[in-house]
């Protein structure tokens, strides 16, 4: 009897050690508020569904159960689904992007077709997860279409939904490949779903120099502009100062006839 109540303690002891394993595999991050801006001049269109806060960021996560990793990206107002897509949100995107190798120049180091960013190549993207939204189907012709040559990088979830601020998804853990999801590099790029997208964009919202209706404003009427409202920066605990880190980041240059001068330039955050 002795011997079965210790095998039965050791076997709880150890179920639970392998529970806390599996929950262990969690990275969080927080972002400031306020931040929603860009490189610190961009305002919101003028619709009133684009509420404030919509695309400000106040916190990311990733959480590995098992074979499954999910994604979840927070933002600083309550999600509607003003258009009536389904997954509970409607005009937020976001990309999710990994390098998960650590090697530099490994990976992209060009953004995604209309964000008009680059990465450091310290850090380039080996993944990105595309949180949007729209129908898979609809995704995955434009990723096909606008962005071929990194479609192979790119993952689309089967589903993402929003819920009270947080927009999620679930994708299989091995499509991220291999290595420790705690060493990773993170980059989440914030942008608004668009369901007429200008040429080669991927759903991506425009930045012009004066907001409309369903334009933002503060930015270029070129192409030369990072479309981007938000990202992390800094080591990602949500201070004051990684606003500062994020207007620099964003950072750009145009030439005279809209064509950029110099584009900006994102760095991945990293679990401290």
């Amino acid at each position: 009897m002795r011997k079965f109540v210790r095998f039965a303690a050791l076997a709880a002891v150890a179920a639970f050690s392998l529970a806390a394993a599996a929950f262990a595999q969690e990275v969080e991050f927080k972002d400031p508020s306020g931040d929603d801006n860009g490189p610190g001049t961009y305002t919101y269109p003028t619709d009133t569904v684009y509420k404030s806060g919509s695309f400000d960021i106040t916190g990311f996560a990733v959480r590995v159960k098992g074979d499954k990793a999910t994604v979840e990206v927070t933002v600083n107002s309550n999600l509607e689904d003003a258009w009536r897509l389904g997954g509970g949100f409607s005009v937020q995107m976001a990309f999710v992007f990994i390098d998960t190798d650590g090697k530099e120049g490994s990976g992209f180091t060009k953004g995604l077709p209309g964000t008009n960013v680059l990465f450091d190549p310290k850090g380039a993207w080996d993944k990105c997860i595309l949180l949007s939204p729209q129908p898979p189907g609809r995704v995955r012709n434009e990723v096909e279409t606008k962005a071929a040559d990194m479609k192979s990088a790119i993952i689309l979830p089967t589903r993402t939904r929003g819920s009270s601020r947080t927009i999620s998804a679930s994708v299989d853990l091995k499509e991220l490949g291999s290595g420790d999801p705690q060493t990773w590099g993170y980059q989440v790029v914030m942008q608004s779903n668009e369901g007429f997208p200008s040429g080669n964009d991927l759903m991506t919202r425009k930045v012009n120099e004066y907001e409309g209706q369903h334009r933002f404003g503060g930015g270029n009427d070129g192409d030369c502009d990072p479309h981007v409202m938000d990202i992390l920066a800094g080591s990602g605990a949500g201070d004051k100062s990684e606003i500062d880190a994020q207007h620099q980041m964003l950072e750009y240059e145009c030439n005279a006839d809209g064509t950029a001068k110099k584009l900006a330039t994102l760095e991945m955050v990293h679990k401290k």
